[in-house]
C-alpha cells in the first residue's frame, strides 16, 4: 500500500473544490451576463427605426418627428388610418428613449370590456370585489413606471375612463381599486388612434382636456397610398421576412406583379399588403418568383378594367424609378 499524507491529500482537495467552485462561479455569471443581454430582447419593444421600411418624403418626414422626440418625456399621440404601421412607430420611439431597457407596456382601449377598465389600467387590491386574486393585482400604469405605455385605438377609450386617465396625467399617480393611497408612477404615453378625435371632440364623446394632454407632438403615419413609391421595397421587404418564417424559397417579384400592387389603393394598408404577400406565398408552386397569378383577383383585375395597362399581359413592363415613370414606361408600350 502506498501511504498516503494527510495534509497533501487535504490541500488537493481544497485545490480541486477551489477551483470547481470558481469554475462554477464563472459558469453562473456568463449565464447572467448572456441574461442581461437577451432580456432588452424579449420584454422590451419589438421594432427599431429600421424596421420602418421607405424612403417616400411621407415616410421620411414620420420618421425624422419620431426619431427627433424619442428621447423627450412629453407624450405623443400617433394619428393614421388602420394598418399604417403606428403600434411600429411606438416601439421605435421607445426603443430609441432612454426608457428602453424597460418593456413598454401596451393596451388596446378597443378590446377590453368597460367593466374591466379600471382594474387592468390601474390594478386592484385584494378582496376589492368578488373574483380579485387573493394578492391583488398591478395595473398596466404600475407596470410601466419609468418605461412607456402604448395606449391604442385611444379614441375608443370609453368617457368614464377618459376622465380617469387625465387625473393620471395630470397628477402622475394612479390608485389600485381598494387602496386607500396612491402612488406616484413616471409613464410616458404614447396614444395611437385611427379615428378623428377632434370631430369626436364636437360630438362630445371625447374629451377636449384629454386629447391636448396627449396631443403634445403629433405624428401623422401615412397610408400607403400616400407612399406608393414605398411599395416595390416594401413588398421585397415582407416578401424576404414572410418566406424566411414561412420556409417558402421564393427569391423576388415580378415587375408586372409589383405594378399590380403599385396600382392597388390598399384601404388595408401595410397590413392588407404584408397579408397579400402571404397569400401569395402560399399559392406559390415550383417558382421562386411571385407573380401576377398568385395575386389576389380584386387586384389583378385592374388590368381588365384600366384601359391604360391591359396590355400587361403580353408586353413586358420594365419597372423602374418613381410611379410616375411607371405610367411612362405603360403609355410607351401602347
Amino acid at each position: 500500500m502506498i501511504p498516503i499524507k494527510k495534509d497533501n491529500f487535504l490541500n488537493e482537495f481544497n485545490s480541486s473544490n477551489n477551483n470547481n467552485n470558481n469554475n462554477n462561479a464563472q459558469h453562473t455569471e456568463n449565464h447572467l451576463n448572456s441574461y442581461k443581454k437577451e432580456l432588452p430582447k424579449v420584454f422590451c419593444g419589438k421594432y427599431t427605426f429600421n424596421n420602418i421600411v421607405g424612403e417616400s418624403q411621407a415616410i421620411k418626414k414620420a420618421k425624422h418627428m419620431a426619431l427627433k422626440v424619442s428621447s423627450s418625456k412629453s407624450n405623443v399621440l400617433l394619428l393614421g388610418e388602420s394598418g399604417t404601421g403606428k403600434e411600429l412607430f411606438a416601439h421605435a420611439i421607445h426603443n430609441e428613449s432612454d426608457r428602453k431597457h424597460s418593456p413598454i407596456i401596451k393596451i388596446n382601449c378597443g378590446s377590453i370590456p368597460s367593466e374591466l377598465f379600471e382594474s387592468e389600467l390601474f390594478g386592484y387590491e385584494s378582496g376589492a370585489f368578488t373574483g380579485a386574486k387573493k394578492n391583488g393585482k398591478p395595473g398596466k400604469f404600475e407596470l410601466a413606471n419609468r418605461s412607456t405605455i402604448f395606449l391604442d385605438e385611444i379614441g375608443d377609450l370609453p368617457l368614464s375612463m377618459q376622465v380617469k386617465l387625465l387625473r393620471v396625467i395630470q397628477e402622475k399617480e394612479i390608485e389600485r381599486i381598494g387602496s386607500i393611497r396612491s402612488q406616484k408612477i413616471d409613464v410616458r404615453i404614447i396614444a395611437a388612434t385611427n379615428k378623428n378625435l377632434e370631430e369626436m371632440i364636437k360630438q362630445k364623446t371625447f374629451r377636449e382636456d384629454l386629447y391636448y394632454r396627449l396631443n403634445v407632438i403629433n405624428i401623422r403615419v401615412p397610408s400607403l397610398r400616400e407612399r406608393r413609391d414605398d411599395i416595390p421595397s416594401l413588398a421585397k421587404y415582407l416578401m424576404k421576412k414572410i418566406s424566411l418564417e414561412m420556409g417558402i424559397p421564393v427569391t423576388n417579384i415580378s415587375d408586372e406583379a409589383i405594378m399590380v400592387l403599385s396600382l392597388y389603393d390598399w384601404p388595408g394598408n401595410i397590413r392588407e399588403l404584408e397579408n397579400s404577400i402571404e397569400r401569395a406565398l402560399n399559392l406559390v408552386d415550383k417558382e421562386s418568383i411571385i407573380e401576377i397569378i398568385h395575386l389576389p383577383f380584386y387586384m389583378t383585375k385592374l388590368l381588365l378594367t384600366n384601359p391604360a395597362i391591359n396590355n400587361v399581359k403580353t408586353v413586358p413592363i420594365k419597372i423602374y424609378g418613381t410611379l410616375k415613370d411607371m405610367y411612362k414606361e405603360i403609355e410607351k408600350k401602347q
